[in-house]
Formats: C-alpha cells, structure tokens, sequence
C-alpha cells in the first residue's frame, strides 16, 4: 500500500492538472509515480522539467534508459525497474540488453563504461577519481555527456527514493530485481 496519496489528475488544482495532462499526454497514462509527485507541485514541476532536458540532451535514449535499469536494481527499486526495462525497450533496447544493463553490463565497451560510472557514483556517493572520468574519455566520451550521465543517476536517484520510501504500486510489467531472481 502506498504511503502517500496517489492524486487523479481530474480531481485537483489546476497546476497540478496542467502538469498531470502533460505526462498524461506522454505516456497514454498517468504512472503513479507521477501521480504520488504531485503531492507537491514543486516536485512534480523539478521531476517532469528534468524528463524533459536530459531526453533532448546528448545522450541517447537507450542510454539513458540501460542506466536507469543498473540504478534501479542497485536501489532494489521495482517501479523504476519496469517503468524503465519497458521504456529502454521502446528505445530499441532488446529484453537481452536491458537485462544485463540491470546488471550493470553491456557487450558495447562504451556502454559498458557509462554503466560502470553511473554504479560507481551510485556505490560511493560521487566520489570518483580522475581515472573514473579519464576511462569514460578514453571510449569516447565528450564532457557533456559525462555531465548527462551524472545527471541521469541523479534523476534516477531521485525517482528511486520516491518509489521505494513511498512504496508506490507498480503501474508497468513487473520485472525481477536481481538480487530476487
């Protein structure tokens, strides 16, 4: 049972209604994750802007989406697991990519980098070092997208404790946490 109220989009104020009719509009549906958010309008105006910038930044959807997977599974969050496990999919991610994304691994040596780094802020809290960064150069990573990739777990961190400390229903096909399977 979720901890804090799930808001219906046509039944509250109309900001919130603005901004529900928004993500409404994206996905076809209202993820209750969204909808737990707007118990706060600031929050759901900083969480729903952010979706907006870093899907227009410099780092590919599928990208974005295999690092939201190995985030979610580190933070035994099950929502952002198979929200985004079905959003790396529409990405063009197959079912075996995002599998081992979960997993923090990937066959592409460029990918496989983001993911390492985005685990290893995640595991540390962002104390990286110089060789972190130094590795994401050397396949090939500019600065801004190594910014995005911070960017993204930061983001992902972000939904993961809402999911998790609010215990908000799943909304999209389950998928297994690792450390469950």
């Amino acid at each position: 049972m979720n901890r804090i109220p799930l808001i219906d989009r046509n039944a509250t104020t109309a900001d919130r209604k603005e901004l529900l009719d928004s993500i409404h509009g994206a996905f076809g549906t209202t993820p209750n994750m969204f909808r737990v958010v707007a118990n706060s309008t600031a929050a759901l105006k900083s969480m729903w802007s952010a979706f907006g910038a870093l899907g227009s930044g410099v780092i590919a959807p599928k990208l974005g989406e295999q690092i939201a997977v190995a985030v979610a599974d580190r933070n035994a969050c099950e929502y952002c697991l198979a929200a985004h496990t079905a959003l790396g999919r529409k990405a063009g991610a197959s079912a075996e990519e995002m599998q081992h994304a979960q997993a923090g691994q990937s066959a592409d040596a460029k990918t496989q980098a983001a993911l390492h780094f985005a685990l290893r802020l995640v595991n540390d809290r962002g104390q990286v070092g110089d060789t972190d960064v130094k590795v994401l150069r050397a396949v090939g990573f500019g600065d801004e997208e190594i910014v995005e990739i911070l960017a993204h777990v930061a983001l992902n961190l972000f939904t993961n404790y809402v999911n998790v400390a609010f215990a908000v229903p799943v909304d999209f096909p389950a998928v297994k946490l690792r450390r469950n399977a």
